[in-house]
């Protein structure tokens, strides 16, 4: 299987970024309105620059986006990203469920015919 290294990276990016509840809860925060960086950080207990890493990591992700309004920035969630994480998800089930399919399929015993007993005979 041959797998495609700049769409492998981007989900890895994606994957990497959902990963930690702190960058979580900041996508939750700024899925309906944008909110400053300063503002973001005020809501958790570590320093700003912290939190400002973790906006990175979303950025890159594709995750959020920064857009300007008056001087602040504000920091918004990219739905499409999320969206993005969704098929992902969705394609390995489909996968998975269709490995089961064909697993359980080669594991369940054939119904037996009249036909075929006929062939077996009385010493079975």
């Amino acid at each position: 299987m041959v797998v495609d290294e700049s769409a492998s990276g981007s989900l890895d990016r994606l994957f990497h970024a959902l990963a930690d509840p702190t960058r979580r809860d900041i996508l939750r925060r700024c899925a309906d309105d944008g909110l400053s960086v300063s503002r973001l950080a005020a809501g958790y207990p570590m320093s700003f620059a912290a939190v400002q890493k973790h906006v990175a990591v979303l950025e890159r992700a594709g995750l959020v986006a920064k857009r300007r309004r008056g001087r602040e920035r504000l920091v918004r969630t990219e739905p499409e990203a999320l969206a993005r994480a969704r098929r992902a998800l969705d394609d390995l089930e489909a996968l998975w469920r269709g490995r089961v399919e064909r697993m359980s399929g080669l594991l369940t015993p054939e119904p037996r015919t009249e036909a075929h007993d006929q062939q077996e005979g009385p010493n079975r």
